[in-house]
């Protein structure tokens, strides 16, 4: 098949550089972007009467009708034709004739590609804006359902304080609301129009960027053309969201790991987000989890991948640019999947209550909350911090908890202990007492929730008008 570049060549491409060159493959999901990026085009070149307006009326139609070719599945792509790009123009082409190879005057693949890809990222920020924005009510969900289930806090994997399971589904939410303010910015990095660099130098026809980059409804335009054919910097950011928020997935997926162990029993994933084993007809196995935390490597890669393909390009396109596509597809993939199944899975997973509250009233959690209460007694901490550990290490030896000890024997590291000393060391009244902005308490509970809900009202906000945006 002739290439729409061969005019220069006096031979074939090799079938194999043809294979290793070709990119249809994997841009074919373009299609939408690169025909909606050439009507702008195309109308825009008839207005300013670069093309005849007839052939713009020509153009405008026959791409319309291959989109609907494509969303029908009655276009075949073509290796030989390397791109979409090339596979749409050729098509184009082949139905009106003549009008169609005016199609391409006054730009470049090199152009084309980059607003295929800006348009691309703009709709899959958005549609990741609104899953992103359903995990983090399903966050906040489950977590006023459980505003005052208790459960331990963890340092270094080690039981370290009482606190409860909405203040911990609230930390997630939290990193996620960071995650959120972070794709704002990939958006305000895509929002840029390259259309009109050409290959390098822009055009000497007449052209209108701003016509076309208001048609396609972008709020800017690069002012430099060589910068607009070599800038992936808004790549490199959505990869460096993804692997963020892949991170805060993958921990989450660890503590679900865990939680759902029979060792901690907090939770059970329900069947449909569980699998069994092949041999071991007991099992329960929470795949879901692992495979978000194993996937998380897999974005990290595609973002090192990315910075280190780009470090060392001259100005301007390089063919190593086509490397910017399939990691940031595979990405795009992943964190969709991850959102979406982690939403569901949250809501639908059975907290057991029971057994996080046996397992903090039968642990030493609440030994800060007893030098606490030294401390209230007058006694610095330094030194309440060392009576309480010898304490610890007295109820260990005794095979004891810190409720199970007589105030006779509290009386034996220090006379500020009394009575009240066992109303400290509850876990509610330990959770309850924690008032401090941020923290634990029951009622700071409360004032999270009310704030999360005015976050994911600015969030939808947002989102409206991102989607308007489009």
């Amino acid at each position: 098949m002739a290439k729409l570049w061969g005019g220069r060549f006096s031979k074939n491409t090799n079938e194999l550089v043809d294979a290793f060159n070709a990119s249809i493959d994997f841009d074919k999901r373009l299609y939408h972007e690169d025909i909606r990026g050439s009507i702008a085009h195309a109308s825009m070149l008839a207005k300013c009467g670069i093309i005849p307006a007839q052939d713009g009326e020509k153009i405008v139609a026959g791409l319309k009708d291959i989109l609907k070719d494509i969303k029908a599945g009655d276009f075949k792509f073509e290796v030989a034709l390397e791109d979409i790009h090339m596979n749409i123009e050729a098509r184009l082409t082949e139905r009106i004739g003549q009008a169609g190879a005016r199609l391409h005057t006054a730009r470049s693949r090199n152009d084309q590609v980059a607003l295929d890809m800006h348009m691309y990222m703009k709709r899959e920020v958005a549609e990741i804006a609104e899953l992103l924005i359903r995990f983090e009510e399903a966050l906040l969900s489950v977590a006023k359902k459980h505003s005052k289930t208790l459960m331990p806090g963890y340092t270094h994997l080690q039981r370290a304080q009482p606190i409860t399971f909405a203040h911990h589904l609230l930390a997630y939410f939290n990193m996620l609301q960071r995650d959120f303010r972070r794709l704002q910015g990939v958006w305000e990095g895509a929002d840029m129009m390259p259309l009109g660099a050409g290959a390098i130098a822009g055009t000497t026809f007449p052209i209108d960027r701003f016509d076309v980059a208001k048609q396609l409804n972008f709020g800017k335009v690069y002012s430099n053309s060589m910068d607009a054919v070599s800038d992936r910097d808004y790549v490199i950011e959505f990869l460096s969201f993804a692997s963020i928020l892949m991170m805060h997935m993958s921990r989450l997926s660890e503590e679900i790991c865990l939680w759902s162990s029979t060792e901690f029993g907090f939770i059970e994933l329900d069947d449909a987000f569980a699998t069994g084993s092949s041999m071991m007809p007991q099992k329960k196995n929470p795949d879901i989890a692992e495979l978000v935390r194993g996937k998380t490597g897999r974005v990290y890669g595609h973002l090192q991948a990315m910075l280190v393909t780009a470090k060392g390009l001259p100005l301007t396109y390089n063919k190593d640019l086509q490397e910017d596509k399939e990691g940031f597809f595979d990405a795009v993939d992943t964190i969709k999947f991850a959102l979406a199944v982690y939403r569901d899975m949250i809501l639908t997973m059975t907290v057991n209550v029971d057994k996080m509250q046996q397992a903090v009233s039968k642990d030493f959690s609440n030994a800060t909350d007893l030098a606490d209460y030294l401390v209230r007694k007058g006694l610095p901490f330094r030194q309440a911090h060392e009576v309480v550990g010898k304490c610890v290490a007295y109820a260990i030896h005794n095979d004891k908890f810190l409720p199970e000890i007589t105030l006779e024997e509290y009386k034996t590291f220090s006379d500020l202990f009394e009575e009240d000393l066992l109303q400290a060391l509850q876990p509610e009244n330990c959770v309850a007492s924690r008032k401090s902005y941020g923290g634990p308490a029951f009622s700071e509970n409360e004032k999270q929730f009310a704030a999360g809900d005015k976050v994911l009202q600015q969030q939808q906000e947002i989102l409206q008008d991102l989607q308007q945006r489009l």
